[in-house]
């Protein structure tokens, strides 16, 4: 296990460096896989996974505190490249271009490349200031069920349709001159968090349900 340190007070490194962001409520494999093809596909130094203190789409949902997710992220990663922090809970930050915006200025000689599955291309024009996130960082789009041309009609995406970027340079995206974004297609996964909570919340219905069922005999 790799002990992440990423310090809220910035350095001057120069790398390219991808942020994928969210609860990871809990993390799973999914997350590896789509980091380690970003790390490839990109041509990444690291991929910091940005574990939020709040997710404003799921404010209503239980979330564990930010340090047990911390803790649950590292213990599955084993690679040196794979960071976690929880680098918005020092900075006070929780909405997506608040957090670029800061980390922009942190780290002033670092390509940041802002990674996201295709499933929140319906979200993303409904986020606070949408637009700053492409005037901020490159976006990388990665395919989890392989409708590229769903994304791209959408209105996040059609706004700046002439920015994106194809074949070859999407290895270079980080150096991209913003606003840029590039559509990345990688093999399937279907783990996601939803998945994970609602098979445990089915399983602990059923146990349930059987206990009563027992009582009653």
């Amino acid at each position: 296990m790799y002990k992440s340190k990423i310090s809220s007070v910035g350095d001057k490194r120069r790398l390219k460096v991808g942020l994928l962001g969210g609860s990871f409520n809990p993390p799973h494999q999914g997350h590896l896989h789509i980091t380690i093809e970003a790390i490839k596909k990109l041509g990444l130094d690291e991929v910091w996974w940005l574990v939020s203190p709040l997710n404003p789409f799921k404010k209503n949902k239980k979330i564990p505190p930010v340090d047990i997710r911390v803790d649950e992220a590292l213990n599955i990663i084993n690679n040196p490249k794979i960071k976690v922090t929880d680098i918005e809970t020092k900075l006070g930050t929780f909405l997506t271009a608040d957090t670029l915006q800061k980390l922009s200025r942190l780290f002033p000689n670092v390509n940041f490349v802002w990674i996201i599955g295709d499933d929140l291309a319906d979200e993303l024009s409904k986020w606070y200031n949408w637009k700053k996130i492409f005037a901020l960082v490159p976006i990388a789009v990665f395919s989890r069920k392989d409708y590229p041309w769903k994304t791209i009609k959408k209105k996040a995406f059609k706004t700046f349709e002439k920015n994106q970027v194809f074949g070859n340079n999407i290895r270079n995206l980080a150096k991209k001159k913003k606003p840029a974004w590039a559509y990345v297609r990688i093999r399937p996964n279907q783990m996601s968090s939803t998945l994970i909570r609602n098979t445990k919340e089915n399983i602990y219905a059923s146990a349930k349900n059987k206990e009563k069922s027992s009582n009653k005999k």
